[in-house]
């Protein structure tokens, strides 16, 4: 779990006549994850596709644009052999499909037209006016448009090349009809109505009427949206009676595509060719056998290095690689080779060298079970390095820990639970199953603290049953500490979010002093034991009784006997090793001062730059205190809802009860005047108010537990990314992709 798959790198070497039935067999392992050679060694060359790349790859084009125009999705299709006239079958639904797409474009074209001129023709209607006489006239100037039929007038009334106007209205629209005076320029109307707000209409071509002109086009447009539905339900037709048989040659297509293409990865010369790449170790034996089924000793398989796990990217071999330069020279000792050609296949035949040098081994994250979905958690950062350790399993550790300290409600985490089980059984994608997944842990702890709390959907009905009732335990339920009786629950759940995170970066140090041992532990003292040290060093200060008049008083009661959470811990002794003389006072040196000391000490000595991050240690630690705060925030939203539904009051304890059993008359009646209604709810005030009261308790709750995911969730995954990640995880790692297709809608032809 902690380490992904232990990965090979093997080779492949033959003779190019076998090179098809290699790359065939190895793309149907689906196992070897190819590097890619780069011309480095003198003689190889990378190879070029196999014959009929072309071909496939436009076919490949040409069915995935049929795909599109059918708006064809990848649904599960059984797997078949295509028919040997495929090629003919995908050329007549080509045609077909092509045909009816081109027809489709002009009926749209068309139909645009028509509908730009029934918006023309629209406003003439309103006006009522044929069109024949709005057009046409020598000696008059007529304007269609709409405006403010006052403010026209006026303009061409103060032209002094109008003589005489007249002005036709039919809705929101207006007909200005204008005589221009002998000497006026042409176009005097349109300069008249310059600086007014009018938008003008253009008069259509035709002799009809308007309302008979937008009757003809509406039939127009009729005939049009016909003729698409026509054609939309013949192209359903293609989708129905070929879209399977396009997804399996789109698959078939991909794989030819890709096994044509492989050679380019290749090491090659005219006679033989070498390929590289990653396999997980587990899987190098299965990798041999079915090369040696297909081929025979045509070929040698060499496992060329074992990756072992470093943090600084360095990988252990299993044997000494030579430089490509240096496999392929001349040996002194050895009889010189006559034929450059004969050279060139020694050197790819004699094994242990590699042509493709440098690149690292790809990453497959190794854990199962339910860590599994905390994988996608973790890539949302970046994949791990194949050198580094992988953080999921403390991913999985701890997230749902911190979501369900902060939500802490059995309805809320139910909700979650159910949410995610929806997302797991309903959804194909990988990343939406595995969020599901998150949801359903993150829930089931939700409801484990839920438990401690004693509340479901902000009730205390929970903890009034189970604990008081049934269990009979005075510990339990914990107070989250909203109520003015319980107010030192809330700096409570403060210190043990600090105390969390004195837990959660002391782990990250530690990760990151094991990842350093691989240099020694001198240098994993001094590039993490100092932090280690600090850390510690300082909270163990804080919470101890040196200067305690100077600390707050709520980290020596929150664990005493008659506190919150009575363990019986008043803060560490004072352990004062030596009093040292500053001349106006005395500095006492502790213990957990000298600690911290040695580590600051050691830090300036290894990194001295990051001497000045050294207070890094408090800060990061405080902000854990996040998660108290949410948890009183989120309650507080919960308490809310409830309070304006049900009602509640105070007693003279300080201790907050909703009213669900009994009207605001019984407080005065129990308590007197000793106790405070804070608000009589909805649900006592009528039966509008009980109605509009059950609709804001609905939604109230399932806000609530919306922003559950968007507050908790997001503070929980910024302490992982922000605040642990950062002590020992980098990320980067390369994603492993095998040379291979798994076939979902065809079988081996």
């Amino acid at each position: 779990m902690l380490r992904p798959k232990q990965m090979s790198k093997v080779s492949v070497t033959g003779s190019k006549g076998v090179m098809p039935t290699v790359i065939e067999t190895i793309h149907e392992l689906n196992l070897i994850h190819l590097s890619d050679y780069d011309g480095s060694w003198a003689g190889f060359d990378n190879g070029n596709p196999i014959e009929g790349a072309d071909e496939a790859s436009e076919k490949l084009v040409t069915v995935r644009s049929l795909e599109s125009s059918l708006e064809l999705s990848d649904e599960d299709v059984d797997p078949r052999v295509l028919e040997d006239d495929w090629e003919q079958r995908l050329e007549e639904v080509r045609e077909r499909v092509t045909e009816l797409d081109d027809r489709r474009g002009a009926v749209n074209d068309d139909l645009r037209a028509v509908n730009e001129k029934i918006d023309r023709v629209e406003p003439f209607a309103e006006l009522g006016i044929d069109l024949d006489l709005l057009s046409g006239y020598e000696t008059v100037d007529v304007v269609v448009g709409e405006g403010n039929v006052g403010a026209i007038e006026d303009a061409v009334a103060a032209s002094d090349d109008i003589r005489a106007f007249e002005t036709f209205t039919g809705g929101d629209v207006v007909a200005i009809v204008a005589a221009p005076t002998e000497d006026a320029d042409e176009g005097a109307l349109e300069d008249a109505l310059v600086g007014i707000e009018f938008s003008r209409h253009e008069v259509p071509e035709t002799e009809q009427s308007p309302s008979a002109y937008v009757n003809e086009l509406e039939e127009r447009q009729q005939e049009l949206e016909y003729e698409l539905e026509e054609i939309d339900a013949e192209l359903e037709q293609l989708k129905a009676n070929h879209g399977e048989f396009l997804l399996r040659v789109e698959e078939r297509l991909t794989i030819e595509v890709q096994q044509a293409e492989a050679p380019l990865q290749f090491a090659t010369t005219d006679r033989a060719f070498v390929a590289e790449g990653w396999l997980p170790t587990e899987e190098y034996d299965r990798l041999v056998a079915g090369l040696n089924d297909a081929v025979g000793d045509s070929v040698e398989v060499e496992e060329l290095e074992r990756a072992d796990y470093d943090r600084h990217g360095a990988h252990t071999h299993t044997e000494e690689i030579q430089k490509g330069a240096e496999a392929g020279a001349e040996d002194e000792s050895s009889p010189a080779a006559t034929d450059e050609d004969e050279q060139q296949q020694k050197a790819v035949t004699d094994g242990g060298s590699a042509v493709t040098m440098g690149d690292e081994p790809p990453t497959i994250q190794d854990n199962t079970g339910p860590a599994k979905p905390f994988e996608v958690l973790v890539q949302a950062v970046n994949r791990p390095k194949y050198s580094e350790l992988d953080p999921t399993i403390f991913l999985f550790l701890t997230f749902p820990a911190f979501f369900g300290f902060m939500i802490g409600d059995v309805g809320y985490g139910i909700m979650y639970m159910a949410i995610g089980a929806y997302m797991v059984t309903q959804f194909d994608s990988d990343g939406i199953t595995s969020l599901g997944g998150v949801a359903i842990w993150a829930g089931a702890f939700t409801v484990l603290f839920g438990i401690i709390y004693g509340e479901i959907f902000g009730l205390h009905v929970l903890g009034e049953v189970l604990w008081h009732d049934m269990l009979h335990s005075e510990l339990f339920p914990l107070n989250k500490g909203l109520e003015p009786a319980a107010g030192d629950f809330a700096l409570g759940w403060m210190v043990v979010s600090v105390l969390a995170g004195i837990v959660h970066l002391n782990i990250g140090y530690i990760l990151d002093f094991y990842e350093n041992l691989s240099h020694g532990v001198k240098d994993a003292v001094l590039h993490s034991g100092t932090w280690i040290l600090m850390l510690n060093g300082v909270w163990i200060w804080i919470f101890s009784q040196q200067a305690r008049a100077s600390k707050p008083d709520f980290l020596f009661t929150t664990f005493a006997s008659d506190g919150p959470f009575p363990i019986g811990f008043t803060g560490f002794p004072e352990w004062v090793l030596m009093t040292i003389p500053l001349g106006i006072t005395d500095f006492p040196l502790s213990a957990p001062l000298l600690v911290f000391l040695i580590g600051f000490v050691l830090l300036i000595v290894s990194e001295p730059v990051e001497a000045i991050e050294a207070l890094d240690v408090v800060v990061n630690v405080f902000s854990y205190t996040r998660m108290g705060a949410v948890l009183l925030a989120k309650a507080g939203m919960a308490f809310v809802v409830n309070l304006l539904f049900f009602g509640g009051y105070e007693d003279p304890d300080g201790a907050f009860h909703f009213l669900r059993n009994h009207e605001p008359s019984y407080v005065s009646e129990h308590y007197g005047e000793g106790a405070e209604v804070i608000f009589g709810g909805l649900m006592h005030s009528g039966t509008a108010a009980l109605i509009g009261g059950l609709v804001i308790l609905i939604v109230g709750h399932i806000v609530v537990l919306a922003l559950g995911v968007t507050s908790a969730g997001l503070q929980a995954v910024r302490l992982e990314y922000v605040e642990f990640f950062n002590k020992f995880y980098e990320g980067g790692g390369k994603n492993y992709e095998p040379f291979g297709h798994d076939r979902t809608h065809t079988e081996d032809y």
